[in-house]
């Protein structure tokens, strides 16, 4: 005997996410908002992302702030350089009048803030951004428990960082960041998978978050960081043809600034 599919199941299973993966907000939903403010956060939950990712600076009086770049040049009106700044200094700073109008009350956030915004089913990765000085400050703060340790990954390209995170915070999981070089001459790709194993291992993190170099990131890569215990996160991806090919390929969490696109994404053909 043979069923049909009634037509509006069809469009529920057509419209269906293609990935089972994580999709994180990279510094929020910053395809359609200011990256790194509460407005790019909330719009990434209305967006249904599993995670929003933000990227943290300390001030000058021992404030956790979240902006990307080490002054305010590019994402407001006037430059201040943010590990000589107070807070105070930079919280009137407009950071939303950059992306549209309709921002321009945004402000430079907390990490407090951000932390109050995570919604209890969701994950936020806290990327810093300067140096182990952070570290002590951040221990602080996450100690106060404004959001549950299983909610909260630590991401950071400086794998002494990472090292400092674990001793610190040995409960909060923490991924090494990398991204690739390729040799002009040789070809070959930096860092190698055993360099990236013996780092891993040397700082006794978590996990890998990787730049989604297809060339680099390939099943076999995948598979040997995973054998080795640890998880593999990429980053940063747009494109949903992309986002399905890593998808399959295994990796835990994919990093994107439209998680809407992605959460939209049709269901591809094997």
């Amino acid at each position: 005997m043979r069923f049909l599919i009634p037509a509006y199941l069809m469009l529920t299973m057509l419209s269906a996410p293609v990935f089972a993966q994580k999709i994180v907000a990279h510094r929020g939903a910053s395809f359609d908002a200011p990256e790194n403010t509460l407005a790019a956060f909330k719009l990434a939950w209305k967006m249904d992302a599993d995670a929003i990712e933000g990227d943290f600076y300390l001030t000058a009086d021992q404030k956790i702030v979240c902006i990307h770049d080490k002054t305010t040049k590019r994402t407001a009106a006037v430059e201040r350089d943010i590990a000589s700044s107070t807070y105070e200094e930079l919280c009137s700073i407009d950071v939303g009048s950059w992306k549209s109008p309709e921002f321009a009350e945004e402000r430079i956030a907390t990490l407090e803030q951000v932390l109050e915004i995570v919604p209890h089913d969701k994950m936020f990765l806290i990327e810093i951004k300067c140096g182990p000085e952070i570290v002590p400050v951040l221990t602080k703060v996450l100690n106060q428990k404004i959001l549950p340790f299983s909610q909260i990954r630590i991401i950071c390209f400086d794998a002494e960082v990472v090292a400092a995170c674990k001793k610190s915070l040995p409960e909060i999981k923490a991924f090494w960041l990398t991204s690739f070089r390729q040799d002009k001459s040789t070809k070959e790709w930096s860092p190698s998978t055993e360099e990236i194993l013996q780092t891993l291992k040397r700082i006794e993190c978590d996990g890998l978050d990787a730049k989604a170099e297809r060339e680099v990131v390939t099943a076999g890569f995948i598979e040997r960081v995973k054998q080795a215990g640890y998880e593999f996160h990429i980053w940063t991806v747009n494109d949903p043809e992309d986002a399905d090919h890593f998808s399959k390929l295994g990796v835990d969490s994919i990093t994107t600034d439209r998680p809407d696109l992605l959460k939209r994404a049709p269901v591809s053909a094997e």
